[in-house]
Parts: C-alpha cells; sequence; structure tokens
C-alpha cells in the first residue's frame, strides 16, 4: 500500500492556481455583473465584487488597467469585465483580476459621457478662451472621416460646390469600432506634422451612441485641443453632441455644415467683390467730383486771380518781421551787453588785486583809528599821571617834614620808629629832617602824661 502524501495548505493553494491559470476560458473572460462593495485604494487600486441575481466574485483591478478606463466606476454600475480568474493563495479564494471594463448599457454610456466631459471641462480643456479661429480663406482642408461614409462624399461635394480653389486633403479614419478612436487621434497628429492643411474637419455621420463613442473617448479629445491646425467637429446630425464637439474650435451639426463653416461661397465672394467693385468705382466717381469742384474754387479764388497783391503783402509784412527782428536782436544785444557788465563788476569785487587794494585801505584806517585811540588812551593816562603826582607829592613826607617834622628811624634805617616801645636807651638812631640826616642815640624816654626821670 502506496504512503498517502500530505499537502500544506498553501501547497494546495498553489496547485489549484496553476490549474485555473492554465485554463485557456478561465485565462481570458468576460463577465457582465453590478458593482458593489467598490473601493478605490489611495495606491489607485479597485477592489470590489461583480454580482448577478444568483451569484458574485470577488474582484481588483490593479492602477495601471484601471488609469485607462472611459468612465469612473461606482457602486450599483452595471459593467461588462475582462481579465483573469485565479485564486489568492494567502487566503485560498478565487477571484476575478479585471483588465478592461466598460459601462453596460445605454445608461452606463451616457454615465461615462458625463463623467468624462465633467472631467475635461473642469481641466479647462472646453474653455472659450483657448478656441482658435478658423481661417476666412483657407488654401486646403483636411478631412479626418471614413472613406467610404456618406459624410465624405457631402463634405467634398460641398467644399467643391462652395469654393472649388480649396485643396482636400483626405485621411481616411475608422469612425467606429475597436481602434477607432487610436486612428482619429493618429490622423489628427499626422495632419499637423504634415503641415499641408488650413483647418481640419474631423467627423462622421449620424449613428446611435455606442457608435458615436469613438468621438466621445478621452484621447479623442486631447488630441483635437493640442493641435495647432484649428479643427471642426462634425459628428452626428444637430441632436447629437460628442466630447469632440466641445473640444474642437468650433462644431457643426453635421458634414455639410462643417464644408459650409470651413470655406467660403466662392459666388457670395464675387456678389461682395461686384458689391465693393461699385462702391469703389461710386467713392473714386465722388472723389473726382470733389476734386473738380475745388479745382474750380481754387481758380476762382484771389489768391490765383491777382498773386501778385498777396506777394505784396507778404512782403511788406516780411519787412515789419524784420525790423521787428532787429529792435529784438538790438534791444537784446544791449541787455545781454549791460547783463555782462553787471557780471564783470561783481566778478572785478572778488578779484585779488581789488581784494587786496580793499585790505591795504582797511588796514590803513585801522592802524589811522589805533593809533588815535592809543593817543587818547596815553593822554588820558598822561592826565591821570599828573594828577597823581601832585596827589602824591601833597602827600609826601617830605612836604611834611619841610614843615618842620622829620623821620625816626633804627639803626640800620629797616624800620621806622613810630612807640617808645620800638627802642632802649643807649640805641642809636637816624633822625631825617628835610634837609638831611642826624646819627643820634637815646638817653632817655618819657611817655606822654609822665613825669622825667627826676621826680619832675
Amino acid at each position: 500500500m502506496e504512503p498517502q502524501r500530505i499537502l500544506s495548505i498553501k501547497d494546495l493553494n498553489r496547485y489549484i492556481r496553476m490549474k485555473l491559470d492554465s485554463d485557456r476560458l478561465l485565462s481570458d473572460v468576460w463577465i457582465r455583473g453590478e458593482i458593489s462593495n467598490f473601493t478605490h485604494h489611495s495606491s489607485g487600486h479597485m477592489y470590489f465584487t461583480l454580482k448577478d441575481e444568483g451569484s458574485r466574485i470577488r474582484a481588483i483591478m490593479f492602477a495601471s488597467h484601471n488609469q485607462r478606463l472611459p468612465f469612473k466606476p461606482k457602486e450599483g454600475a452595471k459593467v461588462i469585465a475582462r481579465g483573469n480568474v485565479t485564486v489568492y493563495e494567502r487566503d485560498g479564494q478565487y477571484q476575478f483580476y479585471a483588465t478592461h471594463m466598460q459601462p453596460d448599457g445605454i445608461g452606463s454610456l451616457y454615465l461615462a459621457f458625463e463623467q468624462l466631459k465633467k472631467k475635461l471641462e473642469e481641466e479647462g480643456l472646453f474653455a472659450a478662451e483657448r478656441k482658435r479661429p478658423i481661417p476666412e480663406f483657407p488654401e486646403t482642408v483636411g478631412v479626418i472621416t471614413s472613406p467610404t461614409g456618406a459624410a465624405v462624399r457631402d463634405i467634398i461635394i460641398t467644399l467643391g460646390r462652395r469654393y472649388p480653389q480649396a485643396k482636400v486633403v483626405l485621411y481616411p479614419v475608422l469612425v467606429q469600432g475597436k481602434g477607432a478612436a487610436a486612428s482619429i487621434v493618429r490622423a489628427i497628429r499626422s495632419m499637423n506634422e504634415m503641415d499641408e492643411a488650413d483647418v481640419l474637419i474631423v467627423g462622421r455621420g449620424g449613428g446611435s451612441l455606442e457608435e458615436l463613442w469613438a468621438f466621445n473617448e478621452e484621447p479623442v479629445a486631447r488630441a483635437i485641443r493640442e493641435s495647432r491646425i484649428p479643427v471642426i467637429s462634425a459628428v452626428g446630425h444637430e441632436t447629437d453632441f460628442t466630447i469632440a464637439d466641445f473640444a474642437a474650435d468650433l462644431r457643426a451639426a453635421t458634414p455639410t455644415a462643417a464644408a459650409e463653416l470651413a470655406v467660403p461661397h466662392a459666388a457670395e465672394l464675387q456678389d461682395r467683390l461686384r458689391q465693393f467693385e461699385r462702391l469703389l468705382k461710386q467713392l473714386l466717381l465722388d472723389r473726382v467730383k470733389r476734386s473738380r469742384q475745388q479745382l474750380a474754387s481754387l481758380q476762382r479764388s484771389p489768391v490765383l486771380m491777382h498773386p501778385r497783391r498777396y506777394l505784396l503783402q507778404h512782403a511788406e509784412r516780411l519787412d515789419m518781421l524784420h525790423m521787428r527782428l532787429n529792435g529784438s536782436m538790438r534791444a537784446a544785444l544791449n541787455q545781454s551787453r549791460e547783463k555782462r557788465l553787471r557780471i564783470h563788476h561783481g566778478l572785478m569785487r572778488y578779484h585779488p588785486q581789488e581784494q587786496l587794494s580793499y585790505a591795504k585801505k582797511r588796514n590803513e584806517a585801522s592802524r589811522k583809528q589805533l593809533v588815535a585811540l592809543m593817543q587818547s588812551i596815553l593822554k588820558h593816562k598822561q592826565s591821570q599821571l599828573r594828577e597823581s603826582v601832585r596827589h602824591l607829592d601833597a602827600l609826601s613826607p617830605l612836604k611834611v617834614m619841610a614843615r618842620g617834622y622829620s623821620l625816626v628811624y633804627d639803626e640800620k634805617e629797616q624800620h621806622l620808629i613810630k612807640s617808645i616801645n620800638d627802642v632802649q636807651p643807649g640805641d642809636l638812631v637816624q633822625i631825617k629832617v628835610s634837609d638831611g640826616q642826624l646819627s643820634c642815640q637815646v638817653w632817655g624816654m618819657k611817655e606822654d602824661g609822665q613825669i622825667d626821670g627826676k621826680g619832675k
């Protein structure tokens, strides 16, 4: 008996996953269902459940796939999804990995249309200031549409009828089905690279929302907006609006209307030219008529009839102006001379020689003033001296001694003896009289009011 092989849970889940991955049906399968438990993770991945009336399956759509979706999935939306079924080994649960997804039914398509329209509108892709003007007289018209539809025939017939001198460059594309949007984007970019057209008409005939869906794709709208060549959209009939209509520089209700908007009508231009010709002719005739009237008026004018009179008047006026000019020039010259003299006198005041002469005069005047002042002071001092001399002379001891008084000094004539206390008996004293000096010795002393030494 062979021993039983025991598998781990991980090995079992891996084996089941390998079985499912090798199944051709499950590796590429389309399923239809309603979205529930929808979560758009911050990583960009979408986690949700697809369900129908009888069952459900867990699903995931990675960011690398869902960023190309033409609509925004949400809870309750019905979709058709393409992908593969495999097992998530860790949980042992099989789930659906979606790689493509599209709305299921007209309602979902309209929802995708509205979501994309709102997104591009918020970006400013439809802003009026970004619209480019359509050239008034294009030399070449580029047409991007299906080469087999009625639209291309209507456009070419209308262009040839209205403006036959314009060249038409047809770039055939797919206008519906798989690959249509990429074909239209490629055509717009190629026409811009060739740079042969002055305006582009992009469109097709009418149809259902599904048939017109290529013109609701985001890449088509962005290619139209990025085009350097102005774009006229011509998709469907009057009631049909697509994202391309909002992105284009001008929207036409039909392909025929697009051709009419792209070029002017030659017959209308001829009529306008004839009107301009008649207007120009009339303006020229009016101009000639006015010129003739002006010429006749000038011929009758006194200036032309008697030109010498006016020349004499102007000659007289010229003489008067000449005399006024001479008078004005002389007056200006005199004023200039006077001004120059004033300036000269003003400058001479500051001339070094004048300054030196003026300084000498000031110095001489100051010297004389100083001498007079010194003489006055000297005279005053001399007068004061004489007065002081007279006063001193009146107080001089010599004058006193001349009247019989004398001065008594000690022996060395250093101190004047004013009291008997200044000497002792036997001291030598010097006595000055008015006409000489006496050398004496003190033999006795007596105070005022005292009797002599003998008791008398």
